[in-house]
């Protein structure tokens, strides 16, 4: 557990984009590829207004800093395993690097699990980034297999909620 106390995980507005997205930047820059991707990618990762039309992005926050985010939406239910009507995706998880491993990731990733479940949804899927799986594995997530090569993402993993 972190040695300082988190004081919340809320909803983000347009005015903690800029600090969300440097917590992006912060953390995609730590990522096992090579610098040249990681720049020409970034644009993809950053979060506008627009997008808090149809994500749900939740900041966790010390004190007034960001130094988390949560991206969600519904899943498309062809992403979703066979007979699956209703799955949230996870669309970003992020954290401060000089907040890694410190349970931050796993507490907005519980925060979006209790949300789903209340909205009663039945499972949870993630694309995850390589250095991530063993994060999910861990949680209780299991790996999808790849049914077209074209249209899914080679790391997919899923997990049925009560």
């Amino acid at each position: 557990m972190p040695d300082w106390p988190v004081e919340e995980i809320r909803d983000a507005g347009a005015a903690d984009l800029e600090s969300a997205n440097a917590v992006i930047e912060a953390a995609v820059g730590t990522w096992n590829l090579p610098e040249r991707v990681k720049r020409l990618a970034m644009p993809s990762y950053r979060y506008s207004v627009d997008d808090l039309d149809h994500l749900s992005l939740r900041v966790l926050l010390n004190g007034e800093a960001v130094v988390g985010i949560s991206a969600w939406e519904p899943a498309d239910p062809r992403d979703s395993p066979r007979g699956v009507r209703s799955a949230m995706l996870l669309h970003g998880l992020y954290v401060s690097p000089a907040h890694h491993r410190q349970g931050l990731a796993t507490r907005l990733l519980d925060d979006g699990i209790r949300r789903a479940e209340e909205a009663r949804y039945e499972g949870i899927l993630v694309r995850a980034q390589a250095e991530a799986e063993g994060f999910f594995v861990r949680r209780g997530f299991n790996r999808l297999p790849v049914q077209d090569p074209v249209r899914d993402y080679a790391a997919r993993y899923w997990r049925a909620l009560a």
